[in-house]
């Protein structure tokens, strides 16, 4: 304990000196930066000709209430002359727009005044909660704020006075962000206007007094579906930050800064049915309150500090069900408050393409793990046995801050607790075991775009370090992992070409058990008898169980023409053997070279046929680092948006015959068939009251398998503030060759002395997303969120293959393979005598059919009270169950999930927020 210790302490150390190294570099290269580009100090072109507007400084009182009677907007300069991009690419706007702009030492204001030609009844809005996708008008500001043709800040509001925001994390922006600013708006007999005021501290610029930003204003009349622009660019063009108009005239005379308090209070009531019926630590009905804070500093102008202190998640949406018969983990998305937001600063990795399938991109980060369930096992049998949900998060701080060079810096920390498990042994001993270690995790990014935004250079380091309070988890979990990664995006003649990608170094440590574990993992299965072992040298490629590392590498990148009628891209896509980041990171398969190629057409003038069309063929081939194809693919998909403003896409897609060195699970390397997969969709105008989409796709596959699937989403608004929702999906899977089991049989000589049992699956999966959203005001909203669903797989025709390196199968016949019935009138066992021979012992392995259904549900009343200060009222509900057959019959199925009994959470959660 005391060596682990001390790993820990070096580790956070060598953590908090990595952070400050970097902060201090971005300081002085902040301090050494030339000044702040003005508009004609590059892309000179574009100066000439992108519009200009000033903003006036503000001293008569402006009250934010969306009527423009304040005398400073009759003074300021309007920004004007808005052309469309759609549906007259490049026309004047039908519906002129007018944005004036002033200032004060606290924040700027906005008055912009939207005229529609049929007056208010020419005006559509709807209500939602903040950030919700939402129907009708809007008006949205996008800002580089360090004026270097690369940052996009993002402010929206619509007629109903619904906010949207989004924050820079270049080269996109991040959702998640949520500052704290006001708006209203009116209707009225010309149309609507809308007033802003945006405090400077919840904005990153420069330190001179004199501001000069890049801006693009847009704006969308539903009625029309008309979008317009402020700085005009082409559909079929690169566009960005590089192309926006200029807000001049800004004058700060102090940096902003103070510190935002958010303490919270959350009580938490919990009626579950206990799994163990008798345990001890199973109470069915438990009661809970807790207390916590968030804490934000604003550190001037470029840097903010956030940090969580015992943090709660009680009113984030439940994961939806699924059944996963892969050896692959499942990946769901974020959905806590503190990670998602900044998120895209963090961020490492992932694909850009036009079309691609079947791969996965670079990850680094992913923030899941922080507070994941307790991985560890116990060490032995026990008849009664809590286990925590999640490992306990016991603080996390995050500091991100941008600076006037282009510079941006990000950083997370964070400490979860030992996950312990209280146990009742079978002898009636009363004892408590760790099942996840005290553990240390930690991100750090830097990232520069240069001037112009035509390049931006980044890196990334992680680190996990666990402390072990036994020697059980020591042999299961890795003592240390570390990811080190470099990144760029760089683009040439007018964001016409670009050359993206990213190249990471990853390494683990821990025990040498630890480590055979990982090599034996879905994600590589170094152990398999017929691997071209490499060497373990500087990268890890090949099994070794007394090993105690695991090294890898890996790397991707994308040359692509980006802008025209026709475009192009090539990409590679790498992970060594030994590439392994699970440990902070979401990494499903390394070993692989995947190339791709594609050729797209994106055609944006009206026709008859269709207002835009994209097409895009190609193909792509993936190897081991053996040289082993194990897959391969040519595909075509095109995408539509028809004169009557329905989209239609269909995605054509052919495999061949290739190896699959992951079939068998750890055994000798098999072929997989070939396949052929279509599949189209269709939806109706998004305008509409009532919107319909539908989807359908069948997969064939030489063996004899198939799939296919459909889906209907079904979108209605009865009135402007609800929203329903409701989409079926039902999915049909016949596999020719599913694994089941495998096992040592020193019979099987051609397989290496294992043997590996597949079956036939005939799989069906129904489910519904349900969603009632009913919004008051833009503060007050309720989200009701449902999920029936059901699966079965019934299992037949249990088979092996023939021979390594082969399609071919062999079926177990009655006289090798017997069902053995149980009491519910089903077979319950099989026994296998794998070699035809009475006198070896036979194996025994249970039906894994199999029928799963559940219910999930979740309500959410959210009020926000008072800016930052939000009050949640939350009901959260499961019904499970799992059969021993699987024949689908929907009805019974589905009566069956309301037929169970219900486990519920009600969460009271408050909030206040206090800021300066």
């Amino acid at each position: 304990m005391t060596s682990s210790s001390g790993t820990l302490h070096r580790a956070s150390a060598a953590a908090v000196l990595c952070l400050a190294l970097a902060l201090s570099a971005a300081r002085a290269a902040a301090q050494a930066a030339p000044p702040a580009a003005t508009p004609d100090a590059s892309h000179a072109g574009h100066a000439a000709s992108a519009p200009t507007v000033a903003a006036v400084a503000r001293t008569t009182p402006v009250t934010v209430d969306g009527v423009l009677d304040e005398a400073v907007w009759a003074a300021a300069p309007a920004a004007s002359g808005f052309r469309q991009q759609d549906p007259r690419e490049g026309q004047p706007a039908t519906q002129p727009t007018e944005v004036r702009f002033a200032y004060d030492a606290d924040a700027l204001y906005i008055g912009a005044r939207m005229r529609d030609s049929l007056g208010a009844r020419g005006v559509h809005t709807s209500l939602t909660r903040r950030d919700q996708t939402a129907n009708g008008d809007w008006l949205q500001f996008v800002f580089d704020t360090y004026h270097d043709h690369a940052g996009r800040t993002v402010f929206q509001v619509n007629p109903s006075g619904v906010k949207v925001d989004a924050g820079q994390a270049s080269p996109n922006t991040d959702p998640s962000w949520d500052p704290v600013w006001d708006a209203a708006t009116r209707i009225d007999s010309l149309g609507w206007t809308a007033e802003l005021r945006i405090p400077w501290s919840q904005l990153k610029f420069t330190r001179d007094s004199a501001q000069s930003w890049g801006m693009q204003i847009w704006r969308y009349a539903e009625r029309l579906n008309e979008v317009s622009m402020w700085s005009f660019w082409g559909k079929s063009e690169a566009g960005g930050p590089a192309r926006f108009g200029h807000l001049t005239g800004l004058r700060i005379e102090r940096s902003p800064g103070g510190w935002e308090l958010m303490p919270y209070v959350v009580a938490r009531a919990a009626y579950v049915r206990p799994t163990q019926p008798g345990s001890p630590f199973q109470d069915p009905s438990a009661y809970r309150v807790r207390t916590g804070a968030d804490v934000k500093a604003l550190l001037g102008s470029s840097l903010t500090l956030s940090a969580t202190i015992n943090p709660d998640f009680g009113q984030v949406e439940v994961d939806p069900a699924v059944v996963n018969l892969t050896a692959y983990e499942t990946s769901f998305a974020e959905k806590r408050p503190f990670f998602v937001e900044g998120s895209g600063l963090l961020g490492f990795g992932g694909l850009s393409c036009f079309t691609c399938s079947n791969v996965s991109g670079m990850s680094l980060f992913y923030s899941r793990r922080i507070g994941r369930a307790p991985q560890g096992s116990l060490p032995f049998a026990s008849r009664y046995a809590s286990r925590p949900e999640n490992s306990p998060i016991l603080g996390a701080a995050k500091l991100t801050g941008r600076f006037r060079n282009g510079v941006e810096v990000g950083a997370l920390e964070a400490v979860t607790g030992a996950g312990r498990s209280d146990i009742v042994g079978m002898d009636g001993t009363e004892l408590a075991r760790e099942v996840e270690p005290l553990t240390n995790y930690f991100v750090g990014r830097v990232r520069r775009t240069f001037p112009g935004g035509d390049l931006t250079l980044g890196a990334i380091g992680t680190s996990v370090v666990r402390r072990f309070g036994y020697d059980s988890l020591r042999y299961q979990l890795s003592s240390h992992a570390e990811a080190l990664g470099v990144d760029w995006n760089a683009f040439w003649k007018n964001h016409t070409y670009r050359l993206i990608g990213n190249f990471a170094l990853s390494s683990v440590a821990g025990d040498s058990v630890a480590i055979a574990r990982l090599q034996r993992s879905s994600a590589r299965y170094f152990q398999r008898p017929d691997r071209t072992d490499g060497s373990n040298a500087l990268f890890s490629n090949a099994y070794d169980p007394l090993a105690t590392s695991l090294r890898g590498f890996g790397g991707y990148a994308r040359l692509s023409k980006e802008a025209g009628t026709l475009r192009w891209e090539t990409q590679v896509n790498v992970r060594s053997p030994g590439f392994e980041v699970n440990d902070l990171a979401f990494l499903t398969r390394a070993d692989y070279i995947w190339t791709s190629a594609n050729l797209n057409g994106y055609w944006t003038k009206p026709t008859s046929w269709y207002r835009t069309l994209w097409v895009t063929g190609g193909a792509q081939r993936q190897q081991t680092f053996g040289g082993e194809v194990n897959d391969a693919q040519v595909h075509l998909s095109t995408s539509a948006t028809l004169p009557n403003y329905w989209g239609v896409g269909t995605y054509l897609q052919y495999r061949p015959e290739v190896y699959d060195e992951r079939l068998t699970r750890g055994g000798a390397t098999v072929r997989r068939a070939a396949s052929t997969y279509l599949s189209a969709n269709l939806s109706t105008d998004s305008r509409k009251l009532l919107v319909l989409g539908t989807s359908g796709s069948y997969g064939h596959r030489a063996d004899g398998g198939y799939d296919w699937s459909a889906t209907l989403d079904v979108r209605y608004r009865p009135a402007p503030n609800i929203a329903l929702q409701a989409s079926p999906v039902y999915n049909r899977s016949v596999v020719a060759a599913q694994y089941v089991t495998a096992f040592a049989d020193p019979s099987a000589t051609a397989f290496y002395g294992r043997r590996a049992v597949f079956a036939g699956l005939e799989q069906s999966t129904v489910s519904m997303d349900t969603r009632v959203n009913v919004t008051f005001t833009p503060t007050l909203s309720l989200e009701m969120y449902a999920q029936p669903f059901v699966s079965t797989g019934e299992y037949g025709s249990f088979k092996e293959f023939t021979r390594p390196r082969a399609l071919e199968k062999t079926p177990f016949g009655p006289d090798r393979l017997a069902a053995v019935r149980g009491s519910a009138g089903r077979d319950s066992v099989y026994v296998l005598d794998a070699d035809g021979d009475p006198s070896t012992e036979a194996v025994t392995f249970s039906n894994p059919d199999f029928n799963f259904r559940s219910l999930r549900g979740s309500a959410v009343l959210r009020w926000e009270y008072r800016p930052g200060s939000t009050l949640f009222f939350v009901w959260q509900q499961q019904r499970s169950a799992q059969e021993g057959y699987g024949d689908f019959a929907l009805r019974r199925d589905a009566s069956a999930v309301f037929r169970e009994h219900p486990d519920n959470v009600f969460v009271i959660k408050a909030s206040y927020w206090f800021g300066r």
